[in-house]
């Protein structure tokens, strides 16, 4: 039984023509057969393919045959590249970008670099510039003494000693324009200038931003009299101007006495002021008190015998020449930034 679809023929053609040995050779025949017919001359017996066995003959295998050594081998010629050969040019590629990548970020860090390096240098030698002409020795501008004097002023009350504030004998010239002379009993300790003065007056220096008070008390050469100085310490001139404008003109209230025991001003206390005054000088007010050392207090002395005693204009001078010492202009005043040498 045949297979369906293949043709029979070919097989029955091959097999009445194939060779025939011992008792099948044929008896007789044509010329034609015995000179060329089957097998070849020469020996050959090469079978004749034909039909579906020669299809199958010409495999993938085959010479010349579709997909066979010879196809195969000039695609091998055609092709570019190998996949290994692309694989390397694509590294080399990538390498060459990385490359190319570095060198332009190394040339960007380095612009960045030398520019800030540059305006680095600019304001190095600008501020070297600007502190040699700050620095060097020029002569000082009428502006800049007087800053000088001010400063020099301003800051005496902690720069001086004591005994250059207050000192311990003051010279003054009493009734009969005879010379004499004060002697201080105590230095009192720095206090706010609202504890060391009375309320009225301590509150407006307070508002004005008093930094301090110092006080000391004194007695004339024949224990008489007993005077109390205080010295309140302002921020500037401007600033002591400004208080003192707001000052009430009472001789009752000032500053406040200060005694010591077992000197001539034991006695002396609120009560037994009869006067008070004050005076403004740079940024310090000068304010003084005056008393008896005997204990009399205000209400007790005449006011015809205050007029006519040497108590209140001993206050004053003494006041004053404390207040001069502090506001006079320094005796040497530098020329230039540098002494007196430019």
């Amino acid at each position: 039984m045949s297979k369906p679809g293949r043709s029979q023929e070919p097989d029955r053609r091959l097999e009445a023509s194939g060779p025939r040995t011992g008792g099948d050779r044929p008896q007789g025949g044509s010329q034609a057969s015995r000179t060329g017919g089957w097998p070849p001359q020469g020996g050959s017996r090469v079978p004749r393919v034909t039909g579906v066995r020669a299809r199958r003959a010409v495999g993938p295998g085959a010479v010349g045959s579709p997909g066979g050594p010879a196809e195969s081998s000039r695609r091998t010629r055609v092709r570019a590249w190998p996949a290994a050969g692309r694989d390397r040019l694509a590294i080399e590629r990538a390498e060459l970008a990385t490359l190319e990548e570095g060198i332009r970020l190394r040339v960007i860090f380095l612009i960045l670099m030398g520019t800030i390096l540059a305006i680095a240098a600019t304001n190095v030698l600008a501020g070297a510039v600007g502190l040699f002409r700050e620095t060097r020795a020029r002569p000082l501008t009428a502006a800049e003494q007087a800053r000088y004097i001010q400063d020099d002023i301003a800051g005496r009350w902690h720069t001086w000693s004591a005994d250059l504030i207050f000192p311990t004998e003051l010279q003054y010239v009493g009734l009969g324009r005879a010379q004499q002379y004060a002697r201080r009993i105590g230095l009192a300790p720095e206090t706010s200038c609202r504890s060391g003065l009375d309320a009225p007056v301590g509150s407006v220096l307070a508002e004005h931003d008093c930094r301090t008070l110092l006080r000391a008390t004194y007695a004339d050469q024949t224990s008489t009299f007993v005077f109390t100085i205080g010295v309140a310490v302002l921020e500037n001139e401007e600033r002591r101007i400004t208080a003192t404008g707001q000052l009430a003109i009472d001789d009752r209230v000032g500053v406040r006495p200060v005694a010591f025991s077992g000197t001539a001003s034991e006695l002396f206390g609120a009560a037994q002021r009869q006067r008070n005054s004050w005076l403004g000088i740079g940024p310090y007010i000068v304010f003084s008190t005056a008393g008896y050392a005997d204990g009399r207090t205000r209400q007790a002395i005449p006011s015809e015998e205050i007029l006519h005693s040497e108590l209140w204009p001993t206050a004053q001078a003494i006041a004053g020449r404390i207040a001069r010492a502090l506001g006079d202009e320094p005796s040497a005043v530098p020329q230039c930034t540098q002494g007196n040498v430019c």
